[in-house]
């Protein structure tokens, strides 16, 4: 194994390591120990996963003298709710979890999630370890301590802020991944070139096809890019209070798509957050704030790499602008009743705004529902 990059993830006490790399699931185990309080750990991973980088996890385990054992919940969106949040308690508690055993959550963000927010309930809180197995975990939602689940009224309106202990981020894990996959996560990769770093989203523009086609120096620089980015975020403002809130580009239009039509396969996590960041910025230019070429370029790398850039991704769906705007109204950004949105004056330059006209809004999603 190469030395990994290590990033941190200042947050005093509760601060901790970023490690990306090469073959770190080989390595897990050793990696893993230094940050343990028990021997004991438990894997937390879906069927699909489970069958990709479970045995290697495992021996790495084993060979680093640690007591492990495995809990194997179903794959897709559709685990994250109430009733496998208790499956996966019940299990444990079954299993004589303790509170110096540690969580291990192998797998993208369901897992993650799922997991984390587990190990903030647990015996009141348990330690876990952040395992991820796509790109949108590795530079996302792995980091930064969001965990929860869904339910029929939004994303992630049940969780807390936990954690982790390290995240180990093996951008190896990426080979396995199918085409569509690896394009969600590049969603949130552009995400940091788009709300902050607009020579990042000049590189992804001449890069992005090298990330997605599996360069790993291409790869690496991207993961490793965007975890600093969000690093700084998180330790600057951990429970979203002010700046943190940035990182929802494109998320408050991509939540409502993902609400209202289901949590499924038809539209994956990153293929609504890509819609949501061209409709961001469309209503920024429509609300004068951005240069209409700058949402143009957005639109334009979106098609070039092959992410969705409207709602004709969705053909036969016949989406209530209405229906997403009640959505919208239950997002977590909402205060006082008004939707704080996430706009641009231009690529790497966004700001937050909670004096956006719904009719705007509602113009905005009947032109693109008419597309």
């Amino acid at each position: 194994m190469t030395e990994p990059a290590r990033l941190r993830v200042a947050l005093g006490a509760r601060g901790y390591d970023i490690l990306v790399g090469e073959e770190l699931l080989a390595a897990a185990g050793s990696l893993i120990r230094p940050v343990l309080h028990g021997e004991r750990v438990f894997v937390v991973t879906d069927a699909t996963v489970a069958e990709l980088h479970l045995a290697m996890l495992e021996r790495s385990l084993k060979d680093a003298g640690l007591v492990g054992e495995t809990v194997v919940l179903p794959a897709g969106e559709q685990t994250k709710d109430f009733a496998h949040l208790e499956q996966l308690a019940e299990e444990l508690l079954e299993r004589k979890v303790e509170r110096r055993s540690t969580l291990l959550a192998l797998g993208g963000g369901v897992i993650g999630d799922l997991t984390g927010f587990a190990a903030a309930v647990l015996l009141r809180g348990m330690d876990f370890v952040q395992i991820p197995t796509t790109l949108l975990a590795q530079v996302d939602s792995s980091v930064g301590g969001k965990t929860g689940i869904n339910t029929r009224h939004g994303k992630n309106l049940v969780g807390s802020f936990h954690q982790p202990r390290l995240v180990l981020a093996d951008t190896e894990a990426l080979s396995t991944l199918p085409q569509r996959q690896l394009l969600a996560g590049y969603a949130e990769v552009a995400k940091y070139g788009l709300l902050g770093d607009v020579e990042f989203f000049a590189w992804l523009e001449g890069h992005g096809a090298a990330v997605i086609d599996g360069d790993p120096e291409a790869r690496r620089h991207a993961v490793l890019t965007s975890c600093a980015a969000k690093a700084a975020i998180v330790a600057a403002d951990e429970r979203e209070s002010g700046q943190r809130a940035l990182l929802n580009l494109g998320h408050t239009f991509g939540h409502a798509l993902e609400a209202e039509i289901g949590y499924g396969d038809e539209l994956l996590h990153g293929e609504a957050v890509a819609i949501g960041m061209v409709m961001a910025f469309d209503l920024s230019v429509e609300l004068g704030f951005c240069p209409p070429e700058d949402a143009a370029r957005v639109r334009r790398h979106f098609a070039a790499v092959g992410l969705p850039t409207g709602l004709e991704a969705l053909p036969g769906r016949v989406l209530s602008p209405r229906n997403l705007m009640a959505h919208m109204s239950r997002d977590k950004k909402v205060h006082d009743g008004r939707v704080t949105f996430v706009l641009a004056r231009g690529i790497g330059r966004a700001f937050l705004c909670d004096e956006v006209d719904p009719a705007a809004v509602e113009t905005l999603l009947t032109d693109a529902a008419a597309a």
